[in-house]
């Protein structure tokens, strides 16, 4: 990747709750800004799965451009190098104007739309409840799972007491065979992996756990974002997606879920 961030600024990117290092490269003159993520073990593997489905979803809607992807095996790591969108996440436009709220939360829902338009068919990709269930207890048993960064009300509990609650949520729906309500998901659809310019949605980021899933999964992880802000754009974002009256119980197992990721 040498010859492709020549002549690039380097500078180190905080925030997310990624394992990966992540930098953003700042192009010279005509040079475009790129971004590049680097993991080892683990994160080199969830570099793999983002790089495989930022390629598969560019047809459909607006992501990072992959430039480059490179991975070794010992130690196993994975660099990913992606063109920079542009615009400034849904978060930091909120966080600078909350007047803006309902416009960001109309273009949210329309976006969130869009995406669970794709059609389910053609996604190879699984991210389905079974699947990420079994995902979290990999990482509970790996010591993985952060407690202190639970949600405020779950303060002070395990993930072992998490991962109780979750299956007093089960079954989600009485028949579980019922495909109806399976789209294709970004699976982490917070307002800090959305990116807006000129006041309309300009992509999204941080794709990768995007698969097949129940809708529930991304409207769950937006729905918490809207209401560390203000509890009225969570109803305006039900409304505007097309939902009049909320699955509560659904809601709550993905936010339990992502606990644990």
């Amino acid at each position: 990747m040498a010859a492709a961030v020549a002549g690039h600024g380097w500078v180190r990117a905080d925030g997310g709750a990624s394992d990966a290092a992540v930098y953003c490269l700042q192009g010279q003159g005509a040079a475009p800004d790129l971004y590049l993520k680097h993991g080892v073990e683990a994160a080199a593997a969830d570099i793999a799965d983002e790089m495989a489905r930022l390629r598969w979803l560019a047809p459909y809607l607006p992501v990072p451009a992959v430039r480059q992807f490179a991975r070794a095996a010992d130690p196993e790591q994975a660099w990913l190098l992606m063109t920079a969108m542009p615009g400034t996440t849904a978060s930091a436009v909120l966080e600078a104007n909350p007047a803006l709220g309902p416009a960001v939360v109309d273009a949210l829902a329309a976006f969130l739309r869009r995406l669970h338009a794709v059609p389910v068919r053609d996604c190879p990709f699984d991210a389905g409840h079974a699947l990420r269930l079994a995902q979290a207890r990999q990482r509970i048993d790996g010591g993985l799972v952060d407690a202190d960064d639970f949600d405020a009300e779950r303060t002070g509990w395990t993930a072992e007491q998490v991962w109780a609650a979750l299956h007093g949520c089960l079954p989600l729906a009485p028949d579980l065979a019922d495909l109806a309500d399976l789209v294709v998901t970004h699976g982490d659809f917070s307002l800090d992996n959305i990116l807006m310019h000129e006041g309309a949605i300009a992509g999204c980021i941080d794709v990768g756990r995007a698969g097949v899933a129940d809708r529930y999964q991304d409207l769950a992880i937006v729905w918490r974002s809207l209401g560390e802000l203000d509890a009225s754009l969570q109803q305006r974002l039900l409304r505007a997606y097309g939902i009049v009256d909320a699955d509560q119980g659904k809601l709550q197992f993905y936010l339990l879920l992502d606990e644990l990721f």
